[in-house]
């Protein structure tokens, strides 16, 4: 098996649900466009509030994925 290689990016997302939403929603839209996601570490997690409620949960991620090789 070929050595591998991995890039790491952060990604945040939201949701109005949960926090494991605004995860899930993050990862969903990255992987539209990036291949072989692997590993998501949550890093932190915040929420934005209006009139004394929760509006939004958002969820800091970093995702790392494969990077294709070239031959």
């Amino acid at each position: 098996m070929p050595d591998s290689v991995y890039k790491i990016i952060e990604l945040v997302g939201s949701s109005t649900e949960s926090w494991e939403k605004a995860a899930q929603n993050a990862i969903s839209r990255a992987s539209e466009t990036l291949h072989e996601l692997r590993i998501g570490e949550v890093c932190s997690m915040d929420l934005t509030i209006k009139d004394g409620k929760i509006e939004t949960y958002r969820t800091k991620l970093k995702v790392s994925f494969k990077l294709e090789g070239h031959h």
